[in-house]
């Protein structure tokens, strides 16, 4: 099996690891109670989707 003659140099090793980080997720804010949610799924807030109640949520 070959083996490598010389380490990778740690310039090398982060400039390939570069695009290896987390994005951060798309977060839209619900028009009825405006709460953040994920976008297109009904708010665990209010319970409500495309101006409908869709979801039964207990009222503190």
């Amino acid at each position: 099996m070959p083996n490598p003659k010389r380490r990778h140099s740690k310039q090398r090793t982060a400039k390939r690891r570069s695009h290896d980080f987390l994005t951060p997720t798309g977060v839209a804010e619900c028009p009825n109670c405006h709460e953040r949610k994920l976008p297109h799924r009904a708010c665990p807030k209010c319970g409500e989707y495309k101006g409908r109640a869709v979801l039964a949520v207990k009222q503190a």
